[in-house]
């Protein structure tokens, strides 16, 4: 063999090794490429599908969420409104009885003849009335020689003191306060000495 049939020779086996390598890389690619995606494709899909699902539920979630808490919104609104209308009905009926007294006594009046029994009336009328606002929650604020507060007390005039011990104290009252359930709902209106 000369050296030219030995170039050709190794020439063609190149040629053919080269051949067979890209035929067995185009298979090798081929199928790889061809399952790769199909499998990445399925995948991909697959996760889409469940990820849609999700979403899908979580929707339905918060819609149910946001109409059970418009539910609960307008429900709350409702008693509310019938709180105020109707929140003294109790109270109101509580006072009805002092009313029929106060009708009662206004009837005798205009035939008595005794004083001191209409006096007595009244004083058990009134009583009575204060006896309701009591079971209601309402008081009287204490004012008699207590020191002036102005969380409870409105000074409307200021006096010299008699005593030296009654200076900053209330003197007089002119209108009773009242609280309800701890809240003042009227301070009391009060002459303090100075």
């Amino acid at each position: 063999m000369d050296k030219n049939e030995k170039t050709t020779k190794q020439e063609e086996e190149l040629k053919t090794l080269n051949e067979n390598e890209g035929v067995a890389d185009s298979c090798d690619e081929k199928p790889a490429e061809e399952q790769n995606p199909q499998n990445e494709e399925e995948k991909l899909s697959a996760e889409l599908g469940k990820a849609n699902r999700q979403v899908e539920e979580l929707k339905d979630k918060y819609l149910r969420l946001s109409a059970e808490f418009d539910n609960y919104r307008k429900r709350t609104m409702k008693e509310k409104a019938e709180l105020v209308l109707n929140g003294g009905e109790k109270t109101i009926g509580s006072i009805l009885p002092v009313v029929d007294d106060l009708e009662r006594a206004l009837k005798n009046m205009e035939s008595a003849t005794d004083v001191k029994a209409v006096k007595e009336g009244v004083e058990l009328i009134y009583n009575k009335f204060i006896t309701v606002l009591g079971q209601n929650g309402v008081k009287a604020i204490e004012t008699k020689d207590q020191p002036l507060n102005t969380d409870y007390h409105e000074a409307i005039a200021v006096i010299p003191a008699p005593e030296d011990g009654q200076k900053g104290k209330i003197l007089d009252c002119v209108q009773t306060g009242y609280t309800m359930n701890d809240k003042v709902i009227r301070h009391a209106k009060v002459v303090v000495g100075e």
